[in-house]
């Protein structure tokens, strides 16, 4: 069995919901997965193969993400490493790019560009005043798409099975 983290950074639990649901996923293949808050990370050490996400805001992702890349640099490049990030909102989703730090980032480890899902803006999810006032409009509602999340995961998974 192998142990795999899936750590997410999130505002306003959309990423995290994203986190455990590719976590199930992951776990449905016979693989021991831990699901924990980007925040709660200090090493990746413990872990053979790793998933981080973070919400996406105005182009940035959020900081305990990017710090718990930049920590297990060294570490990150010798284990197999997916990234993703939600946000985009609306029906017509189109892949975002991650921010220039993130990129750069991924690259020195040898990780893929992050995967973009849709994120979640409702009145009752909504931290902040842009965030309220969104709520109450056209970018308002939940469009992450489970089905895609659960493809990419078991994609994921896939991989780590034949990598036994």
């Amino acid at each position: 069995m192998t142990e795999i983290l899936v750590a997410y950074a999130t505002k306003m639990g959309a990423t995290r919901e994203i986190a455990e649901a590719i976590a199930a996923r992951i776990g449905s293949a016979a693989h021991e997965v831990t699901v924990l808050d980007a925040a709660d990370v200090d090493s990746v050490e413990p872990y053979q193969a790793v998933v981080l996400g973070s919400a996406l805001y105005a182009g940035r992702w959020r900081k305990d993400a990017v710090k718990l890349l930049t920590r297990n640099e060294e570490l990150l490049r010798t284990r197999p490493l997916w990234l993703f990030h939600s946000g985009p909102l609306g029906s017509r989703l189109s892949p975002q790019q991650a921010p220039r730090k993130v990129r750069e980032l991924a690259a020195r480890v040898g990780a893929e560009e992050p995967f973009t899902f849709g994120g979640r803006l409702t009145p009752e999810t909504a931290v902040g005043f842009f965030a309220r006032r969104m709520a109450r409009g056209s970018m308002a509602g939940d469009f992450r798409d489970w089905d895609e999340i659960g493809r990419w995961a078991g994609a994921i998974a896939q991989r780590l099975v034949e990598a036994r």
